[in-house]
């Protein structure tokens, strides 16, 4: 701004000092006074331009402190932002993984609750069939006091049995097996059945009944009988190895007894080659 001044001011003196050379004229002064006039505004512009300056400087200064405050609050925000950002994403993990491991435990828990489920049905169907045990027992002690004594049951049975009566001692034998069924004559009772059934040509019935006699009292006095006469069914049945399987049996076990002899003569009608009674 100082450059600009000195111009005016040496335009100035010189038209001063050349005025009383050349004589001063009305329009040589009119000419200074709009120069001065002229300068007045320049300096007033000068002046306003000045002070503009300086408030747009302040302004500036203004805005740039106030722009350097917004980044840094810019940026301060920022940094929070995300540093929120990664504590959320810690909370994020961590809750992932608290979730993860409830979900663990619901199925550990499912798993096990299962097992109770299964524990608890088997507790269950064990209360009930010893509950069904208990009754039947319960049942079968009060039929037993109710029933009439084994040998008077058996007798009768027998007799009707001896009589023809098929029916009748076909109740009473299944009676004696019901009410009493691990005493000796049990396995007679099943013995006269097996009989009843072979008369009647109910041979796998029959069968069935011989096998019980076999199995549940091997050393009764109807078993030898009772092998006999399942060979003898077998063989009505068409299954001859099967049957002479039963008759060699009955000569091993039983040598020297009636049904041994039978199933000697029995082999010796099927064919040569029947095995010898031991000495």
């Amino acid at each position: 701004m100082k450059t600009n001044r000195i111009p005016l001011a040496l335009a100035l003196f010189l038209t001063i000092w050349i005025t009383p050379a050349y004589g001063a004229s009305k329009e040589i002064i009119e000419l200074q006074t709009q120069v001065v006039q002229l300068q007045q505004q320049m300096t007033a512009m000068m002046r306003s331009f000045d002070e503009r300056m300086g408030i747009m400087k302040n302004l500036l200064e203004q805005n740039t402190d106030a722009a350097n405050k917004v980044s840094t609050a810019v940026g301060e925000l920022q940094t929070s932002i995300n540093k929120q950002q990664q504590d959320r994403s810690g909370q994020v993990d961590q809750i992932s993984g608290q979730i993860q491991a409830l979900n663990d435990t619901m199925d550990e828990l499912k798993v096990r609750l299962a097992k109770l489920s299964k524990q608890f049905e088997d507790m269950q169907a064990a209360q009930q069939s010893m509950a069904a045990q208990q009754s039947q027992a319960q049942q079968q002690a009060q039929a037993i006091a109710q029933a009439p004594p084994p040998d008077v049951l058996y007798n009768n049975a027998l007799r009707d049995y001896n009589g023809g009566k098929n029916d009748l001692a076909i109740q009473g034998f299944n009676d004696y097996i019901k009410f009493y069924p691990n005493t000796d004559l049990s396995g007679n009772a099943y013995f006269y059945l097996a009989e009843i059934q072979f008369k009647a040509g109910e041979y796998q019935k029959a069968v069935v009944n011989y096998d019980l006699v076999l199995q549940n009292f091997p050393s009764g006095n109807k078993a030898a009988a009772a092998q006999l006469k399942k060979g003898f069914a077998l063989l009505e049945l068409g299954k001859e190895d099967e049957g002479t399987k039963e008759l060699k049996h009955v000569i091993q076990r039983y040598p020297k007894t009636t049904e041994a002899t039978q199933a000697r003569e029995k082999l010796r009608k099927l064919g040569p080659a029947t095995p010898k009674a031991h000495q």
